[in-house]
């Protein structure tokens, strides 16, 4: 059996991992403590912040009363017949106008909030804005800066629709303020990036654990941790690194008009996470080339943001993993601390066909999660035709227990992959 065979046995791992928990134990332990009394003090100064926060949501409840107040006298004055058409769209422009500082309020309140004073603790719930998953002061200044922009711009359109009774000097100005506004939020999202890259880079740098050489491999797919908690809640870029992605791809980037047949509205339902919470299945089912495995890490990466363990391995790596633990007598524990992640992704089953063993390995997988914790898994096949991959009698209990709470997705339509390189070629 090779090394990394070994390390799915356990006992390589647990001895590296042992190994790593004492370097990091004694490097705690020789660090420093600088966090002094003042310093907490100093610390907890950050909820004065607090009451302001508070005050600008007395002010989102004026501009709330303004836009009703702005809308009833455009109505009166539409069923009256003394609305003129330029009215109606000056009109139109302050309610925009209104609703767009609201939206700016917004992201001042909550994300200002969540990044100065205390985490508000919106993971994994269904409304959560996509954008406070990953926000900091750098993404908050340029989202405030990109607003204003917007608000500026409404402001001068409201004053070129009403340009006869705008002066030349207020249009001048106001134009030269507007470019100003560009030109200040343009900078600032260009110094944001290296910025952003920096403390990217930084962080990877801190949370990355000194390894040998052998234990490093192209793809570090670590056994699961029966037991073993961190007492600091793990970031989304450590969910990310753990769960063994091939590549982090976003739901956002799936190109949904390459599949000739594609449920659109189940995988926007899907990306809302309402399976993890309600341990269901989710299947992607179609052709090679399809987007299947694109789908799948899209939600895994999304499951990670809102605060979810995942893990993501082929079909082949999950039988491997589970055989080894099986040739060491602790599958039974294997599969226990598999627990510790809601969201176990399945990639290309029916791309190997297995035996009856290995089948009798996969039953006990899905059997121990039904209704349990999720399962993401995609097939080039439909669960009716499983019987062909997996030999012995426990492909039909399988598929029984694995599509009872499930969504099934359907993909048809050719290679994507196939159809670059043939347009490339004719190119």
């Amino acid at each position: 059996m090779s090394f990394h065979s070994c390390e799915w046995c356990g006992f390589t791992w647990t001895a590296e991992a042992a190994k790593n928990a004492t370097v990091q134990a004694i490097s705690r332990d020789s660090s420093p403590t600088t966090t002094t009394p003042l310093g907490y003090a100093l610390f907890a100064t950050r909820w004065l912040q607090a009451p302001l926060y508070f005050g600008l949501v007395a002010a989102q409840g004026v501009y709330v009363y303004k836009f009703f107040n702005e809308l009833w006298t455009l109505v009166l004055r539409c069923v009256t017949g003394q609305a003129t058409e330029t009215y109606v769209m000056l009109a139109v422009l302050k309610l925009v106008d209104v609703v767009m500082i609201a939206n700016l309020l917004i992201m001042v309140i909550v994300g200002g909030y969540e990044t100065f004073v205390s985490r508000i603790g919106l993971q994994g719930h269904r409304d959560q804005p996509e954008w406070l998953s990953h926000v900091n002061s750098n993404v908050l200044k340029v989202k405030l800066a990109t607003a204003i922009v917007g608000i500026s711009s409404v402001h001068l359109l409201q004053m070129f629709v009403d340009v006869h009774h705008t002066s030349r000097h207020a249009l001048l100005w106001g134009t030269v303020i507007h470019m100003a506004f560009i030109a200040s939020a343009a900078i600032l999202a260009y110094m944001s990036g290296p910025m952003a890259a920096q403390s990217e880079r930084v962080s990877h740098e801190t949370h990355k654990e000194p390894a040998p050489e052998e234990v490093r491999s192209p793809k570090a797919f670590v056994p699961a941790q029966a037991g073993s908690r961190h007492d600091d809640e793990p970031s989304v870029e450590e969910r990310l690194r753990a769960a063994g992605f091939p590549a982090r791809k976003l739901l956002e980037e799936f190109d949904s008009e390459h599949p000739h047949s594609f449920d659109r509205e189940t995988v926007a339902r899907l990306g809302k996470l309402d399976f993890v919470a309600a341990r269901r299945n989710v299947v992607f089912v179609g052709p090679p080339g399809t987007g299947k495995t694109h789908l799948a890490v899209g939600l895994g990466v999304r499951a990670c943001q809102a605060g979810h363990s995942v893990l993501f391995a082929t079909a082949e790596e999950w039988a491997a993993r589970l055989a080894g633990a099986r040739d060491a007598g602790r599958l039974a524990e294997e599969l226990a601390a598999l627990d510790d992640h809601p969201v176990l992704i399945v990639d290309e089953v029916g791309y190997t066909p297995f035996d009856a063993g290995t089948a009798g390995l996969f039953f006990q997988l899905i059997a121990h999660r039904y209704e349990r914790s999720s399962l993401i898994v995609t097939s080039d096949r439909p669960l009716g035709r499983w019987d062909e991959i997996f030999g012995g009698p426990s492909a039909l209990a399988m598929v029984d227990r694995l599509a009872h709470h499930a969504e099934l997705v359907r993909i048809d339509g050719e290679s994507y992959r196939t159809r670059r390189a043939t347009s490339a070629w004719a190119d």
